[in-house]
């Protein structure tokens, strides 16, 4: 039996919980913060914690004793979100904390804010090893189980999904929070176009945002700009976990952050789910949106394996990311990666019906239930399009790509010469990878990328390496975005591969022999974005 006393306090909401593995009882106190005007100002959240953190405490600590008994004797440990989020705020909760474990002669345990949110999904749903998609205010990733560490396979490449909402609210003249009035307002609303923008495995919130501002300004009823918010940006999200399960060979996804309380977007993922045959769950709002129940529970967790920490090295992280987190609580292994049904392969966008005797391959974009019919249709004609006009292209610059024999951007039809014997992800080598990396080389020099550059759109034989499906590919001379293949390319093997660091070594070696070192640079700087670190 563990019971271990959680606080939270990264941003917004001062909570305290207590958490009874025995009985799977949890009891939360939460105070949230509510500015007077626009989004969160980190000076006003602090001193919110500053008061609030004390009194959600004692409350707490009440219940303990009148529910348990002196929580000197009832309590194990307490828990406390040492990051991501503000840093003073953070450091409230942290003092309060270890003032608290030493009070109570009981040991520290510091949580990771965003693997307690994918953890309280996977507790209360009972799921393995699930894909989490992971949706609050300052956030917005897709996490999958690899190696003893949760792996980003996917995330926001500016902004979070809740501060992209309120950016739009708080130039209507909303008050924070802005997702419950967007979906208020969404109801109401016809559909918009705003961009869409996926980049491979990552995703890009800043453009929408600046264009739905723009259609606002310009006379577009604020219902159908919700409307088109919701459905653009939800769509991204829920093709970017779709795509995380195929990559991963996961069958089970879990939803965690405050924005996950959206009906629509929970929706769209339960939608998308039962058309892969896949289980979806979503935890009750209270523990969807930031709470101290859930730091408890993973609090707890850590604990029963001995990951406590000292007061000395207790120090807040404002950029703690999840993978950075030694996962040393629980076991069990990804699920095996399989597309393949006979002569069929599923992947996240399309089905390919093999018909290896004549050597081709024919493929045909799914409709997608979950997003708007509108919103499908532009997608699926654009990026068939796309794939067979960068197919052909890669292949002129000698690239390693199948033939393609037939399309029709209409039906999302193609009709490709049938390549390989297996996937880069079933025979991953590095001689394979050097060859990806001196493949996407010479796409950009020729002004293209490929856009979803993972293991899962490489085909490979015994002596050769296909790219295929360019259909998130697009003309460009932004270094950024040959950096983004590569990064996405990397992120991919760092998800799924044995042993990534060897395998991207020789990926960037065979890219800086046949590409430009300006691409390595940008990636470099990539990585020491405060959301990548």
């Amino acid at each position: 039996m563990t019971r271990v006393l959680g606080i939270e306090g990264t941003a917004w909401c001062a909570s305290a919980a207590v958490f009874d593995d025995a009985t799977d009882d949890i009891s939360i106190r939460s105070d949230a913060y509510q500015p007077d005007s626009g989004g969160i100002h980190p000076r006003e959240a602090a001193e919110h914690m500053r008061e609030a953190v004390p009194t959600v405490v004692e409350s707490i600590l009440g219940e303990v004793e009148s529910t348990y008994g002196d929580p000197s004797e009832t309590l194990d440990a307490v828990a406390f979100s040492r990051g991501p989020g503000l840093g003073p705020c953070l450091r409230i909760v942290g003092t309060a904390a270890r003032a608290l474990a030493g009070a109570l002669s009981v040991p520290l345990v510091g949580v990771n804010h965003m693997v307690a949110h994918l953890e309280i999904g996977r507790h209360r749903s009972g799921f393995d090893t699930p894909v989490c998609l992971n949706a609050s205010g300052a956030n917005a990733h897709v996490l999958g189980y690899h190696d003893g560490r949760y792996r980003v396979l996917g995330e926001t490449m500016d902004t979070g999904v809740g501060n992209a909402l309120d950016k739009f609210t708080r130039h209507v003249g909303w008050t924070h929070p802005g997702g419950p009035k967007v979906e208020a307002h969404a109801r109401e609303g016809e559909y918009v176009e705003l961009p869409y923008v996926v980049k491979g495995m990552d995703f890009s919130f800043s453009g929408i945002t600046s264009a739905a501002k723009a259609a606002y300004d310009e006379g577009t009823p604020v219902e159908d700009v919700c409307r088109g918010l919701e459905e653009t940006v939800f769509g991204m999200l829920t093709e970017v976990s779709e795509r995380a399960l195929s990559l991963t060979g996961a069958e089970e996804l879990v939803l965690g952050g405050g924005v996950g309380q959206n009906g629509r977007l929970e929706g769209m993922l339960e939608t998308m789910c039962e058309g892969r045959g896949a289980a979806f769950y979503a935890p009750e709002p209270e523990f969807l949106r930031d709470n101290a129940g859930m730091v408890a529970v993973l609090g707890a967790k850590m604990y029963d394996a001995g990951d406590t920490i000292q007061i000395d090295d207790s120090r807040v992280l404002p950029d703690f990311r999840p993978d950075e987190v030694p996962v040393t609580w629980r076991s069990g292994t990804p699920a095996e990666r399989s597309r393949a049904d006979g002569d069929r392969e599923q992947g996240a966008e399309a089905v390919v019906d093999l018909a290896t005797d004549d050597g081709r391959a024919y493929k045909r974009r799914l409709s997608k239930a979950y997003r708007h019919p509108e919103l499908d249709r532009r997608l699926r004609r654009r990026r068939t399009r796309t794939e067979a006009r960068l197919t052909s292209e890669a292949r002129r610059l000698g690239v390693p790509t199948p033939v393609v024999f037939d399309v029709d951007p209409p039906e999302g039809r193609l009709a490709f010469e049938f390549v390989g014997t297996a996937d880069l992800g079933e025979k991953i080598t590095e001689s394979r990878v050097e060859a990806v990396g001196r493949h996407l080389a010479r796409c950009h020099e020729a002004g293209f990328v490929h856009g979803d550059p993972t293991p899962r759109n490489v085909r490979v034989s015994a002596d050769r390496t296909w790219l295929i499906d360019f259909g998130l590919g697009y003309y460009t001379d932004d270094v950024e975005d040959y950096a983004m293949d590569l990064h996405v390319f990397e992120g991919a093997l760092g998800g799924t591969a044995a042993d990534p660091a060897a395998l991207i070594e020789a990926f960037e070696d065979a890219y800086r022999e046949a590409g430009e070192e300006r691409v390595l640079r940008q990636l470099r700087s990539i990585e020491r974005r405060g959301r990548y670190q």
